[in-house]
């Protein structure tokens, strides 16, 4: 993702996790801890196929800053960013990509989870599971089925 610079995005191609990191550099930082998430082929004991993320970008991109500066109040890090994707991912994409640096391990680790969990239950991106079985709109632990799907 071609990000220049920016600490949150939405993106539509691979994540560069690198690059990320990069943005991040800073000689006072001992860690950087990554999460890398991607679509795995079960869930729910059905097998996966694809999916297809959509999102309010505008207001997705306005709450995972809100998520990144709330982490930075919250955690004694160094700085964050927060990527997401969208479009249709097939198994083995990535879905979701956190990186948080900090001085000492503990704190980035801290805020990475946190954050992850927060980008999944506050950021309006919506998951739609293509599986063997149909497709299914994804609301937070439970699916419910797409009949125009």
């Amino acid at each position: 993702m071609g990000n220049n610079g920016k600490k949150v995005g939405i993106s539509r191609g691979s994540f560069d996790v690198q690059a990320a990191i990069e943005r991040l550099s800073n000689p006072k930082a001992g860690a950087y801890v990554v999460f890398l998430g991607r679509v795995r082929g079960e869930s729910r004991g059905k097998k996966v196929r694809k999916l297809v993320y959509e999102a309010y970008e505008e207001m997705a991109l306005r709450e995972m800053e809100r998520i990144r500066e709330e982490a930075l109040e919250r955690f004694p890090i160094l700085d964050m960013v927060i990527e997401h994707r969208v479009g249709e991912l097939g198994v083995g994409e990535d879905t979701i990509l956190v990186v948080a640096s900090g001085v000492h391990r503990r704190e980035a680790f801290d805020a990475c989870s946190w954050a992850v969990d927060e980008v999944k239950r506050r950021v309006p991106v919506w998951k739609r599971e293509v599986t063997d079985e149909g497709t299914f709109w994804i609301e937070g632990k439970r699916s419910v089925p797409d009949y125009h799907g």
